[in-house]
């Protein structure tokens, strides 16, 4: 009996994870913000790394020091 309860709680609790992904792709605003957050922290941690980044600029890629990131 021990063991239907795990699975049935395991069962659940993919339910609700799925519930929460189908819910913030509903929601296109919830993943840019998202994104947006996530891409703003990589920044700000390479500059404080001091380490550079490579960025899409005139159709080639471009090394950017770190003093030149701006988060």
């Amino acid at each position: 009996m021990k063991v239907f309860g795990i699975i049935l709680q395991n069962v659940m609790d993919k339910k609700k994870n799925t519930d929460k992904i189908t819910e913030a792709f509903e929601n296109p605003e919830t993943i840019t913000k998202a994104l947006a957050k996530g891409v703003r922290k990589a920044l700000l941690q390479h500059k404080q790394a001091g380490h550079p980044i490579v960025i899409w600029r005139d159709g080639k890629a471009v090394w950017l020091e770190s003093k030149e990131i701006h988060p």
